[in-house]
């Protein structure tokens, strides 16, 4: 006991010291977080460009440094910036009456709820009132988005600085990321097998999240916010952006156009509901089948059910950096799990 005493000591030691330096960093810990999920994704790239430049170290790290801002950040503020712009504009015509989210919801319920109410059991429901609350709803919705402008405005100092750390930090992992991995295998008192395949589950994980999710996603989504354009249904980037979102999810962007295909039928407008349902089963409907595969590669992916109740709860816990974090905490737990169950069988073998 007297001779555990000192390693005990020197144990709980490092576990304060450990937890000290995360509360030290808290506030940056997204931007340490984004710094190396952008350095997994575009490591790759980075090292063809290294076989090009061999004589150099600084230019591929800069060359790759301006890819991702020009395949991330540009497209990320320009998108945010249109966002505000048109929930504005869209807020204000609200407000001025010149569109009133009501009526549209009484002349899709006008048709449907009559339907509803003669088979359902449950006590006649009112146009007016659902309309009435549904409009009040996309207008609050709508409203909460044109807030955000201000505050975007204010917190221009603290987004500047998250940014600039991200790349300062994502510089150095994206030339030492390999070095510091080996570093990190060898301290981890887990095993190097066990630690170099949580790694590896990381990697792969994240890659397939980014490049098989998001830019399948934003695809998805800009062909939707295209297409509600060209028939005319108003705030169609605002309806691109939902659908980018919802593209992150395994239940997809059908959500929005299928509802918007079968809205223009009882609106009357045959031919714009068969361009959307053709243009949403065609091409939206089938990116996932053709381009995410592609994207992916080799990278491994989890059931559907399971990417999409870990990117829910991620959504949840951590607002938008959870669409990669919680599918990344999901993968990591079917590892530990799995690597648990092969060391009680391997044991298990021993013994007999």
């Amino acid at each position: 006991m007297q001779n555990n005493t000192p390693y005990i000591l020197f144990l709980t030691f490092v576990l304060l010291v450990t937890v000290s330096f995360f509360l030290l960093i808290k506030d940056f810990l997204l931007a340490c977080f984004w710094a190396i999920i952008l350095a997994v994704v575009f490591d790759p790239v980075y090292q063809r460009i290294r076989q090009y430049f061999k004589n150099s170290e600084i230019l591929p790290l800069l060359l790759t440094m301006i890819m991702i801002i020009l395949v991330f950040v540009i497209p990320l503020l320009t998108i945010t910036l249109m966002i505000t712009e048109e929930s504005t504009i869209l807020y204000q015509k609200i407000q001025g009456g010149e569109i009133n989210p009501q009526i549209f919801f009484q002349e899709t319920l006008a048709f449907l709820l009559p339907i509803f109410n003669k088979f359902s059991y449950m006590e006649a429901l009112s146009v007016d009132e659902i309309s009435a609350s549904a409009g009040n709803a996309v207008a609050q919705a709508i409203k909460y988005i044109a807030q955000q402008v201000p505050g975007l405005t204010q917190n221009l100092l603290a987004l500047i600085v998250q940014f600039s750390l991200t790349f300062y930090i994502l510089f150095f992992l994206l030339r030492d990321g390999h070095h510091i991995i080996r570093k990190l295998i060898s301290l981890i008192p887990i095993g190097d097998g066990i630690e170099k395949e949580l790694f590896e589950r990381f990697t792969s994980v994240a890659r397939a999240t980014v490049k098989g999710g998001l830019i399948v996603a934003v695809i998805q989504g800009s062909i939707g916010g295209l297409l509600f354009g060209f028939v005319g249904i108003p705030a169609a980037f605002l309806w691109g952006m939902l659908m980018i979102v919802l593209s992150l999810l395994p239940i997809g962007s059908t959500l929005i156009w299928a509802p918007a295909a079968i809205i223009l039928f009882l609106q009357g407008q045959t031919l714009n509901a068969i361009i959307v349902l053709g243009v949403g089963i065609l091409v939206i409907g089938l990116i996932d089948n053709f381009l995410r595969p592609r994207l992916i590669g080799k990278d491994s992916k989890m059931s559907d059910y399971l990417v999409l109740v870990s990117t829910l709860g991620g959504l949840a816990w951590f607002s938008l950096t959870g669409f990669v974090l919680g599918p990344i905490i999901a993968a990591l737990f079917i590892t530990c799990w799995d690597i648990m169950g092969l060391e009680i069988q391997t044991s298990k073998r021993k013994i007999t």
